[in-house]
Parts: C-alpha cells; structure tokens; sequence
C-alpha cells in the first residue's frame, strides 16, 4: 500500500459547508472537499501562485498539485452547476 504523504495545510477557514440559498440542507446532495483540495484552491486561485510555487507551499510535487487542484475544481463546478452543497471533510 502507498504511503500517503503528509501535506502543508496553512489556511485558516471560517466555514464548512456552502449551500445553495433557499434550500434546506436536508434535502440537497453534497460534493466533498478535502482539506488538500481546499488548500489548493486557496493558493492557485485565490492567492494567485502559480502551480509550481503552490506545491512548494503545499510541500508535493507540480503534477500532484495539478491533480489537487483539478479535482477541487470539478467538485465546485459540479456543486455550481448542479446545485449541491459543498461541505470541507475534517474541518
């Protein structure tokens, strides 16, 4: 089995869960996030790093981050897009 490699999580984030307004919660499907793909997310498009300097950050390589970070991606798009709530796992 592959040994997971420990990341560099540094953002402080104010809330789990995003929801589409109006709805309860009990009735919408949820898209996932982890606390890397959130991470990646902070960095590349919200501070604005480039990939390369985002891994350095985050302490995985360049291809590992663009993983991350495509991944985050589509679960936003597809909770935008669909209209699903987004919650953060292990926050």
């Amino acid at each position: 089995m592959p040994k997971r490699v420990r990341r560099r999580i540094r953002g402080k984030f104010n809330h789990n869960c995003f929801k589409p307004c109006g709805v309860p919660r009990h009735s919408l499907d949820y898209e996932f996030l982890s606390k890397d793909e959130i991470e990646a997310i902070r960095l590349a498009d919200f501070e604005g790093l480039y990939q390369e300097d985002a891994a350095r950050e985050m302490e995985v390589s360049r291809p590992t981050f663009s993983r991350i970070l495509n991944s985050a991606r589509k679960k936003i798009a597809n909770a935008l897009i669909l209209g699903k709530a987004i919650e953060i796992q292990n926050f």
